[in-house]
């Protein structure tokens, strides 16, 4: 699949694909293949290179100047330069994620993780970089337009990560609050609940993950034996509004605790809540809700 249309590269690396074909006629920047009826695709190295004029660009650079270099000595640039003020910060790591992530090297997305680590915290680098990120990545993976090893790689890297940032947070102390985290079966994307987990721990309480795809009944047996206090779970795969009410009864009926908290775009208008469920949708929805106040 290392395969791209000129539309997946205007998606990826947020420029249009007018500004791509400009680039490509004026500066000769990218040197697309052609399929038999004439169609411009591009491979992995293609799109890696227009990230890397994109990154750079972002630092100030021009793209007449950008376009002309090699792709080692972009790439040069780029580590020269990573780590200095740029005009557009968010975007510089998000581009230069992608282009790690879909190349498959794990020592440059390491590098430029620890740096938004460092100057953005987990919380603001989830938010303003991981986020944006995975939707770009995201469309075309729903869309089966690239290869699922390229999202795999990138988020198991930042499963990594974040995990090794909760290890690092003190222990909550026994009598802490206790929340219980899962996906439900079908469910797979974690990094938002891995988020949700960091920052429950970050608060003090005690937070049991349980990760992904876990079956109802597995569910309930670890909540009979826990005794959460809260219950929180993400759906992002499940979205017809009926399934999801059947699958929340169903939930309610299972276990037991003081409050689910189910966590996902646009619940509140599609669904119904009651005594004991409430819904968030956003990051400052969890830390409001854990914060001390």
């Amino acid at each position: 699949m290392d395969h791209f249309s000129i539309s997946d590269m205007s998606r990826l690396s947020g420029v249009k694909a007018f500004t791509i074909r400009v680039w490509e006629k004026r500066y000769h920047a990218l040197d697309p293949d052609r399929s038999e009826g004439n169609t411009r695709f591009y491979n992995n190295n293609q799109l890696r290179r227009l990230l890397n004029v994109v990154s750079l660009m972002q630092l100030g650079h021009k793209a007449s100047k950008l376009c002309s270099l090699s792709d080692k000595a972009l790439f040069q640039l780029i580590e020269e330069k990573t780590g200095q003020p740029s005009t557009d910060v968010e975007g510089f790591f998000i581009s230069q994620l992608i282009a790690a992530g879909f190349t498959y090297d794990e020592s440059h997305f390491t590098n430029l993780f620890a740096q938004c680590l460092a100057r953005f915290g987990v919380r603001n680098t989830y938010t303003t970089i991981l986020y944006p990120m995975l939707q770009r990545i995201g469309i075309l993976w729903n869309s089966d337009r690239i290869n699922p090893a390229n999202e795999h790689f990138i988020t198991n890297l930042i499963r990594q990560k974040i995990l090794t940032a909760t290890d690092l947070l003190a222990s909550p102390a026994p009598a802490a609050d206790t929340w219980l985290l899962f996906l439900p079966e079908g469910e797979f994307h974690e990094i938002g609940l891995l988020i949700a987990h960091y920052l429950i721990r970050l608060s003090g309480r005690r937070s049991v993950y349980l990760g992904a795809n876990l079956p109802l009944d597995a569910l309930a047996a670890a909540s009979s034996f826990v005794r959460p206090d809260n219950i929180l779970l993400f759906l992002v795969c499940r979205n017809f509004a009926e399934d999801n009410q059947t699958f929340l009864r169903s939930l309610t009926a299972s276990v037991r605790s003081k409050r689910i908290y189910m966590a996902g775009a646009g619940l509140s208008e599609k669904m119904t809540a009651s005594k004991r469920v409430m819904f968030l949708e956003s990051v400052e929805e969890l830390e409001k809700l854990l914060s001390p106040d």
